[in-house]
């Protein structure tokens, strides 16, 4: 029999106590690792298990897949699926070139004064295919921007929505051009304005596309002085005529290059810009004189009028040097408008008119005579009513007597007759003296270029003696049967008063290039037309027809100053109908004549009111003309009288 248990004592294990059994408790979390009925070894130290990277591998390796493969596929739609699409949209961000234009240089007179010059000014442009309805993201883009432009560029609106929309595809077309800096100003504040709407959402910038390229304006700061000389510049910006024509490639310079990247018609801050400067044209500097220049104008210009005329000309030449201080034409035009000028006033009649120039030219004749020695200044000439030549009787403008003159008096006295008279002494047969009277007059410069090369100019007409007609044989002589131009017939008077030496015409003194280098023109050519001694006799002859009574040229006289000169009166020949219709009236000569500074030539074409002899109408031009001109020089009167040679001589003497 066992005896009864007892309360059971708890035994706590020790340290010591191998048998010891660590049991977890109750409700206690297991530690990673334990397992159950597993026993951990006493004082045995625990170690860390890591879990394979073989999955987190696989799950980047996928990952960088797909992101690769997206590139790709896109890559393949923007440069095979889609890629007309993206060209497309690309162009409208797309380098833009933009024309730089140079600076026109300027035209001066002698002392420098500007008589054409240039301000600033913009060519308004515009990019069709910016206003298309896919661009833009409306269908009226084109006409809502001439709306908007039309009231600025004072064009037509109409004509304007043709521009912006004859060519969709095209990327430039200008709008208006030579636009002052405030109208470009206007079109940039609406721009401004329209893109500011835009980008609350509030429409499109229908002038996105609206540009402007720098361009120069030409101005005339004279208004017409001198416009027949100086020309005008076109639309285009290139010289139309007279010297901007002439001088164009001088003036114009060489115009320069700007590219730009644009999009939506801005240029991109960041973009590259590839810039080549433009280079400025030069300054002319020419040998016009301003104020004479004015004042030869005004002359002309009243006298024209005054005598109902259809047009006029001075020319006013320095004799010593060749220049042309003044070239004036009446009537005139103002370059700065052209829109409200007649076409047949915008050229240079001085130059391109061919006419007879009647008795101007018997200078030449008498010139002719001296030097051959076939006669002097007080050789007797009989001069009667009629003078049976060819196929017909020679007059002088009135019937008179006969009249004993000496060949200063044929001179002075304008005779037809007496200068055929003169003329025949030349040789003992026609032909030969024909072709001497040729000869001098081609020395003179008739039928050939002055050298001023302005557009338009023409030789005149001189026919070689082979095909003169009869009736010319001895028109030619007093000035009928050949033509020259106004420039020409200055110069031979401005021969005469050079000694005999004939200098070429110039209008250009030197130029100014873009560095300020200045570069003077080449000397003109010169020419020995006679020798000194008959200048000299002919320019004594010449003041007779001036100082004495007889004289057909006493309006021309001048208080103080020896004056030589001659008028001219010749049947005018009617551009039209290719007839003799009305006169030609005309003055030539210099002063002082002592000593030669200036030669003064005019021209009136067609006076139809008052007188039509060229001492009663442009006497009087040339003598307001060369005061003026003398004034200006400071030219010192005439020192000493001239010889008044005498004009005719008795029968029997």
């Amino acid at each position: 029999m066992t005896a009864p248990e007892g309360p059971r004592r708890r035994r706590v294990p020790g340290p010591a106590d191998p048998r010891a059994e660590r049991r977890p408790r109750q409700g206690a979390p297991r530690r990673p690792g334990d397992r159950p009925g597993q026993r951990p070894r006493s004082g045995a130290p625990q170690q860390l298990r890591l879990g394979s990277p073989r999955p987190r591998l696989r799950l980047i390796s996928l990952g960088l897949t797909l992101v690769m493969l997206v590139f790709v596929v896109r890559l393949l739609q923007v440069q095979a699926v889609d890629a007309d699409a993206y060209a497309a949209k690309a162009n409208v961000n797309r380098y833009i070139p933009v024309n730089l234009a140079a600076e026109r240089g300027s035209l001066t007179d002698r002392d420098g004064v500007e008589l054409a010059t240039t301000v600033d000014a913009y060519d308004i442009t515009a990019a069709p295919d910016l206003l298309t309805p896919k661009t833009a993201r409306t269908n009226d883009a084109p006409r809502r921007a001439a709306a908007l432009l039309a009231p600025i560029l004072g064009k037509d609106r109409a004509d304007l929505e043709k521009k912006l929309t004859d060519n969709p595809k095209s990327k430039y077309v200008v709008l208006a051009r030579q636009q002052s800096p405030q109208v470009w100003k206007q079109i940039k504040d609406l721009k401004n304005a329209l893109d500011g709407a835009a980008g609350k959402g509030k429409g499109t910038n229908v002038l996105a596309g609206v540009n402007r390229e720098a361009h120069s304006k030409r101005i005339y700061p004279n208004g017409d002085l001198a416009a027949g000389l100086l020309g005008f510049v076109g639309a285009d910006g290139r010289g139309s005529a007279g010297l901007e024509q002439q001088l164009n490639k001088k003036l114009a310079g060489q115009d320069g290059k700007r590219v730009y990247a644009q999009s939506g018609g801005h240029q991109v801050p960041t973009g590259d810009v590839k810039e080549q400067p433009a280079v400025p044209g030069s300054d002319v500097e020419l040998t016009i004189d301003r104020d004479l220049q004015w004042a030869a104008q005004s002359a002309i210009a009243s006298q024209v009028a005054k005598s109902g005329a259809d047009r006029g000309y001075v020319v006013v030449q320095d004799t010593r040097t060749g220049e042309i201080l003044a070239l004036a034409n009446a009537p005139g035009f103002d370059p700065n408008d052209l829109s409200r000028q007649k076409a047949d006033a915008l050229g240079n009649a001085a130059v391109s008119d061919a006419y007879e120039p009647g008795s101007v030219s018997k200078l030449m004749s008498m010139a002719a005579v001296l030097e051959e020695g076939a006669a002097r200044w007080d050789t007797h000439v009989e001069v009667p009513n009629r003078l049976p030549r060819a196929d017909r009787a020679f007059a002088d403008d009135i019937d008179h007597p006969t009249w004993y003159l000496t060949l200063n008096g044929v001179l002075a006295k304008s005779s037809n007759i007496g200068t055929i008279l003169a003329t025949e002494q030349l040789a003992k047969t026609q032909r030969q003296k024909n072709r001497i009277l040729y000869s001098y007059l081609r020395k003179f410069g008739i039928g050939r270029p002055t050298g001023l090369g302005l557009p338009g100019e023409t030789p005149g007409i001189l026919a070689k003696p082979e095909k003169w007609s009869a009736s010319q044989q001895y028109t030619i002589p007093f000035g009928q049967g050949l033509s020259l131009n106004a420039v020409q017939a200055a110069s031979v008077y401005s021969t005469i008063a050079n000694g005999g030496e004939r200098i070429a015409p110039t209008l250009v003194r030197g130029s100014k290039g873009p560095g300020g280098d200045y570069t003077a023109a080449p000397k003109p050519k010169k020419t020995r037309v006679v020798g000194k001694e008959t200048a000299r006799t002919l320019s004594e002859m010449l003041e007779s027809v001036v100082d004495d009574e007889q004289g057909t040229g006493i309006k021309a006289k001048i208080p103080g100053y020896r004056v030589a000169g001659k008028t001219g009166t010749s049947n005018r020949v009617d551009p039209e109908t290719g007839r003799y219709r009305g006169y030609t009236a005309s003055f030539a000569g210099f002063a002082p004549a002592d000593k030669p500074r200036l030669t003064v030539y005019c021209a009136v074409q067609n006076p139809t009111r008052g007188s039509y002899f060229g001492g009663q109408v442009c006497g009087p031009v040339y003598k307001k003309v060369m005061e003026f001109g003398l004034k200006s020089l400071q030219a010192a009167p005439s020192g000493t009288k001239g010889k008044q040679l005498p004009v005719s001589y008795s029968p029997g003497q």
